[in-house]
């Protein structure tokens, strides 16, 4: 966003939004934005703190019209619709932090995934603030995002918590009775069949268990005769030894 806008025309025709299309109340909206900007400034803190009132003050003002009057992507500022007043003030105060330093170690999953268990409600702006509380480490939302989807964190809502040692756990529901028969005059009562000694000989299946026998007991006719080879060489028929009168 520019820092030469003079007036407040100037800044609607910048930002491409035709002072024509706006209604009364749209127009009281932006005077007093123009305002704010005037007086607080037009660097990031101002232009993000401006677009998350514009998003959220019912004013019937479209999302890329708000991210071009405040100097946003209109992805960017897709994405800060969705975030909370706290939530802007924690990327705040992260921004201003600076730079990402730091790793997150394997050892820190047990302790993230306690907290993120015990506190589903928690942004990852809370998580971030857990953890530059727990080990002094500032990392950013994406090497965060990065380390809960490497150990399965990132849907941890849907995960239930594993109660702690020590811990009371609950008492489990009786399973519902069946209604009693009004046919039968008293309990019912099951008998269970005792387990066979160790040397005893197993019963036998039923003849169900087993295939039927053949129906055809011999070989079918329409089948060639097995084949039995070439006989042996000592059963063979020794050639005869007579010359051959054909050249004679």
């Amino acid at each position: 966003m520019s820092t030469d806008v003079q007036s407040y025309a100037d800044w609607l025709e910048q930002a491409a939004v035709p002072e024509a299309s706006l209604t009364p109340a749209q127009q009281q909206v932006l005077h007093t934005a123009f305002g704010f900007l005037q007086e607080a400034g037009s660097d990031y803190y101002s232009r993000r703190f401006l677009s998350h009132f514009l998003l959220h003050c019912r004013a019937g003002l479209k999302t890329a019209a708000i991210a071009r009057l405040c100097g946003f992507s209109r992805s960017s500022a897709v994405d800060h619709r969705g975030l909370s007043t706290k939530e802007v003030v924690q990327a705040a105060h992260h921004r201003l932090a600076g730079r990402a330093h730091g790793k997150l170690l394997p050892r820190y999953a047990g302790p993230i995934a306690e907290f993120v268990l015990t506190h589903p409600e928690a942004s990852r702006y809370d998580t971030l603030d857990f953890i530059q509380r727990t080990w002094g480490v500032s990392v950013s939302r994406v090497a965060l995002h990065r380390f809960l989807k490497k150990y399965g964190l990132d849907q941890a809502g849907g995960v239930a918590a594993v109660p702690l040692p020590g811990a009371a756990s609950p008492d489990p529901e009786p399973l519902p009775s069946a209604p009693p028969d009004a046919g039968t005059a008293g309990p019912v009562v099951v008998t269970a069949a005792l387990p066979p000694a160790a040397d005893a000989a197993l019963p036998l299946p039923p003849p169900e268990f087993f295939l039927p026998p053949p129906s055809t007991p011999a070989p079918s006719c329409s089948c060639p005769p097995p084949s039995t080879g070439w006989p042996l060489p000592r059963t063979a028929s020794r050639m005869p030894t007579a010359r051959c009168s054909a050249g004679s």
